[in-house]
């Protein structure tokens, strides 16, 4: 007797034979099998198709929201441009335009036109290609397209009829219409018919015409080929059809087709961009967050509705946003004016940044592809430049000058305002978090709050003088200043006031790279790597503003780190709390003596140093602290400066860091500072910053109390239009003859401030540092070397 095994293995042999010569019973059996396997596979692709739930889901979708924590709408999470208008909203002409189009027995059927199904198969069994998908087929293919897919297989097709069939399971044919037309894409960034009208009739969806309606119902047969932009002869011819589907369905009298057919194309074309809102960088590093947050708890950040409450302040954020663009613009036209009248010489000519330009031409896909080519170099780079459009692109690209700005609340770390770039269209690069810049001397401040940790005394000594600082196997370290060394003997106070780089590398010497390492990640800057090296001590190590602000904060808040926050709380589209965020616990970092003592030493700063302009040209008369900062060659500016309620910082410099800026403007106290300044003008002036609160930290007795000053009344702004005339503002370092001094006010001039530079070369020449007139309380009481 045979067994089960054998006789499968008998069967399975012979069925080579029973397909090379068929009985008609086996050609029976296997036709009646077709519906049942086909049946079969529908059941086992039904669990790979959108669920019941998840089709109510997205028919109540609602995207997330971002909220300031003044109650302001900062940004709002949604798939694609899109703005959701009802069905009644929508021009009757729409509606009629598209079931003639797509799908005339659309309120006949329940997902799946039988009879269309079967006439498409046909034509494209001979050859004729033809759609046969409903209105609810395209609704199943735009709401889940990763789930369908696009590819023109049974798979795909079976699987749209399946969540076609979910679908008017669970819409009302009104809501599937509404749907549909709020979904389908029209090019442009546009999604929905509302966003349509708006892009190619510059009107509202429910103010078309039957002409403008047709038309863009006939861009869904192929958006990109009925582009009535770019191909308006063929979105007519489209047009006219659709027109004539209308009059074969009753949704047009035949006696207005030849007339309207005749009627010329008319948009009014208006690219609709994205609402960025007014922190978009801030608002994209909050993006990526909560999608991880959203699927660690299982909701959709796109369809649920959630609420995020933030800790941005929407009207710091404006004032952010202001100054930084006001004041990047002014050194934009500098910068253009600079490049413009040396670019063709430094390209062509020779000049001293002639290799720099065609280090930038070589760096181009233009000029890799000329020599995959087979072009010479000395070929290539001689067509690239003359051709003047392709130079003046890349000249714009390379000196495009760009800035970040953070604020935060040093007294639990919330981040009140953030500004990525000068415009988020531009350039998404997050110059706050993503950035790395070497922060010149604003990481000074480290150094001395080592040697304070140690022990030391703002008014200990040392010499100003020439170093030449050995580093092992015959190097040594030349640090220096603009101007060269004086030979005075200066205290530490006054080497961190006019951020004197002599004074400073002895500092270093004395506490040791790797106490000051260890003090500045404790303080903030816990993300970048710190080298070690004696260099360090004139910031050489590349750090993010958020680091330097948070460190700054530090300072602030009496020794004490909070690590930055951004959200407050997450909400359900009902108001329910779904996940509050408590402030992050302060860690004491710094003995409180020693960051009191380093604040009041940073007063100094703005009081008589290199930030002075925040006194004499912003008129701010509150307790603050700061510290400005530049790097070689002015490649990079920074300014940070603190009060007890909000420290803000401010960095400036261009993508490329093989770009400088110019010596007259790209010191931090010209570049950086006036954003800072201004910001906290307006802060101030719009009282969100209280100018009477003062720092808990004693002012050392022989030096300036802001608190006795007489009010200095800001000079009036006045527009730069020469590089020759300095940003620092009237009344600070003035043209001849642009500035009178105020009433009342008694006024000395006395030497400007020692370039804020670092350099490892003594013999640098030193840029030209112009008189400052400042009012005479601003002097010290007892004299000071600058």
């Amino acid at each position: 007797m045979k067994t089960l095994p054998d006789r499968l293995k008998k069967f399975t042999a012979s069925i080579p034979d029973r397909l090379r010569h068929p009985t008609r019973r086996g050609v029976a059996l296997g036709i009646a099998a077709i519906p049942v396997l086909l049946l079969l596979y529908v059941l086992v692709l039904i669990p790979f198709t959108p669920s019941i739930s998840d089709l109510r889901k997205a028919k109540t979708a609602k995207p997330s929201v971002v909220m300031s924590s003044d109650g302001k709408e900062l940004a709002v999470f949604k798939r694609a441009n899109r703005d959701w208008v009802k069905l009644a909203d929508i021009s009757p002409n729409v509606v009629a335009a598209l079931i003639a189009t797509e799908d005339h027995r659309f309120y006949e059927h329940h997902g799946l036109d039988v009879k269309r199904t079967v006439s498409a198969v046909a034509h494209t069994f001979t050859g004729d290609r033809q759609g046969g998908s409903t209105i609810t087929q395209q609704l199943a293919r735009n709401l889940y397209p990763e789930d369908i897919g696009r590819a023109p297989t049974l798979t795909r097709k079976l699987k749209e009829a399946i969540t076609s069939f979910k679908i008017e399971s669970v819409y009302t044919k009104d809501e599937i219409l509404e749907t549909y037309l709020n979904t389908v894409p029209f090019l442009y960034n546009a999604y929905g018919i509302e966003m349509a009208a708006r892009t190619y009739f510059d009107k509202s969806a429910d103010e078309l015409n039957v002409l403008e309606s047709a038309t863009l119902v006939g861009m869904l047969k192929g958006t990109s080929y009925y582009n009535p932009v770019l191909n308006p002869e063929r979105s007519v011819q489209r047009r006219n059809t659709v027109l004539a589907q209308m009059v074969k369905h009753q949704k047009l009298p035949e006696a207005k087709l030849a007339a309207l057919q005749k009627t010329p194309l008319k948009i009014n074309f208006e690219r609709q961009d994205d609402d960025l809102g007014p922190a978009p960088h801030f608002t994209q590093q909050l993006k990526r967050w909560l999608i991880e947050w959203a699927d660690r708890n299982d909701y959709n950040i796109y369809a649920d509705g959630l609420v995020v409450r933030t800790t941005i302040d929407s009207r710091l954020q404006n004032m952010a946003n202001h100054a930084l663009m006001q004041h990047a613009d002014r050194l934009q036209k500098i910068s253009n004016a600079e490049w413009a009248s040396s670019w063709v010489m430094k390209a062509r000519g020779g000049g001293p940044r002639k290799n720099l330009v065609l280090a930038f031409v070589r760096d181009t896909k233009e000029y890799k592809a000329a020599i995959a080519a087979g072009q010479t170099d000395e070929q290539a780079l001689k067509v690239l430049q003359a051709d003047a459009d392709f130079m003046q692109k890349l000249r714009d690209d390379k000196t495009r000058l760009q800035a970040g700005f953070l604020a935060l609340d040093p007294s639990n770390g919330h981040v009140r305002a953030w500004v990525g770039s000068r415009d988020f269209a531009d350039d998404q690069f997050d110059h706050v978090q993503q950035a790395r810049r070497q922060p010149g001397s604003t990481f000074k401040p480290f150094v001395y709050g080592a040697a304070f940790e140690n022990g030391s005394k703002p008014s200990d000594t040392f010499v100003d003088q020439a170093l030449e600082i050995p580093l092992g196997n015959g190097a040594f370290w030349r640090p220096g200043d603009a101007g060269g060394p004086s030979g005075a003997t200066m205290t530490l106070r006054e080497g961190l006031m006019y951020s004197k780089n002599s004074i400073t590398a002895q500092v270093m010497q004395m506490v040791g790279p790797a106490h000051v390492a260890k003090l500045a990640k404790a303080m903030g800057v816990r993300q970048s790597k710190l080298d070690e090296v004696l260099s360090l001590a004139l910031g050489t190590s590349p750090v993010t503003l958020k680091e330097m602000v948070s460190s700054y904060s530090t300072i602030a808040n009496d020794g004490r780190y909070i690590e930055p926050i951004t959200v407050t709380d997450v909400e359900d589209r009902n108001g329910k709390v779904l996940e509050s965020f408590a402030d992050n616990v302060a860690e004491s970092v710094v003995a409180t003596p020693v960051a009191q003592t380093l604040l009041d030493v940073m007063r100094g700063v703005v009081d008589q140093g290199t930030g002075a302009g925040i006194r004499s040209r912003f008129g701010i008369q509150a307790d603050v602290a700061g510290k400005t900062g530049t790097t070689q060659d002015n490649t990079d500016g920074w300014f940070i400066l603190m009060h007890s309620q909000l420290v803000a910082g401010a960095w400036v410099g261009f993508n490329d860091n093989r770009v400088t800026m110019g010596s007259r403007w790209g010191q931090g106290s010209q570049s950086a500072l006036p954003i800072v300044g201004e910001f906290f003008r307006q802060a101030i002036r719009a009282k969100v910053v209280d100018q009477s609160v003062r720092f808990v930290a004693p002012h050392d007795p022989g030096t300036v109390d802001p608190a006795q000053l007489e009010p200095v009344p800001p000079p009036a702004e006045e527009p730069v239009t020469d590089r020759s005339v300095s940003l620092y503002g009237a009344g600070t370092a003035p043209v001849e003859g642009s500035w009178q001094p105020a009433p009342g006010i008694r006024y000395i001039t006395v030497p400007g401030p020692a370039a804020d530079m670092n350099t490892n070369d003594a013999t640098r020449p030193a840029p030209v540092q112009p008189n400052i007139v400042v009012p005479r309380d601003l002097l010290p009481l007892e004299p000071r070397r600058p």
